[in-house]
């Protein structure tokens, strides 16, 4: 009886020590598909304000890569971004939280310099992108596709 006891034991850590390895490169698989995914692209499409009747509004940015930082959901996105009138490129240290294999950035009350304090959910799914954003008292939603700049 100890002895199946035993030998049960040692299967599930051997079990769970596979399971967590098997994670850990899925984990790096997907990091270094997603570095690869967001060099050189533009997300192109659109967002609405909310209470607003008006149709909703273009949007661009341009992602010039994207880097992990350090062991924490951070990454360094370097990108341009036109709001406001203002046409700015900067790198930003962002949180992308993981679904599986789909990337959401999580940003909460992040500021950006020159742009201002902004909180954005947004699942990157292939070459689409859809989400909700937040800036000062107004909001909405986002969406549109992402494409490699030529």
């Amino acid at each position: 009886m100890k002895n199946t006891v035993m030998i049960s034991l040692i299967k599930l850590f051997f079990l769970s020590s596979l399971l967590s390895s098997n994670s850990k490169s899925s984990q790096v698989s997907n990091f270094e598909r997603f570095e690869k995914s967001m060099e050189g692209v533009r997300f192109s499409g659109f967002f609405t304000v909310d209470g607003s009747a008006k149709p909703p509004s273009k949007e661009v940015y341009e992602i010039q890569s994207v880097q992990k930082f350090g062991n924490e959901d951070l990454w360094i996105f370097t990108a341009r971004v036109k709001y406001g009138g203002k046409d700015i490129t900067l790198p930003m240290l962002l949180p992308v939280k993981w679904i599986g294999t789909t990337p959401v950035i999580a940003m909460n009350e992040l500021d950006i310099p020159g742009l201002g304090v902004f909180s954005a959910h947004v699942v990157i799914d292939n070459d689409k992108y859809a989400g909700t954003w937040s800036h000062k008292s107004s909001g909405g939603h986002l969406f549109g596709k992402i494409e490699k700049i030529p």
